[in-house]
């Protein structure tokens, strides 16, 4: 058995990575003050740095827990996911509503990935 954690803070790792899977804590945009397309966009492009970081990417995504604050931004959401998934490589997905840690932040997501040698 392996485990790995990278970036570890006080209250979690950015990166989990446990017998070839990797698990992220939930990213956010990197502007919170942006719309949720802009929001969106950044927090994909979170996603795809650290799954690099960790031997991963987009096309081995498990699943996905997606965060809105407001379903209303749900069409807006989806129109740069669906742009960012790769064809054929969909992945198991969630989305609810919820409160996030801090208001101004519209989505948040939580990424479960394989490490395909």
């Amino acid at each position: 058995m392996t485990l790995t954690r990278l970036d570890v803070g006080a209250r979690m790792s950015s990166i989990v990575i446990h017998n070839n899977t990797v698990y992220l804590c939930g990213q956010v945009a990197k502007d919170k003050n942006s719309d949720i397309t802009t929001q969106t966009i950044t927090m994909l492009e979170e996603v795809d740095a650290l799954l690099a970081q960790a031997g991963s990417s987009r096309e081995h995504i498990l699943s996905a827990t997606i965060y809105l604050k407001d379903m209303a931004d749900y069409d807006a959401m989806n129109l740069v996911w669906d742009h960012w998934v790769p064809t054929g490589h969909a992945p198991a997905r969630a989305c609810v509503q919820a409160a996030i840690a801090e208001p101004e932040y519209l989505v948040e997501v939580s990424i479960v990935a394989a490490i395909v040698q």
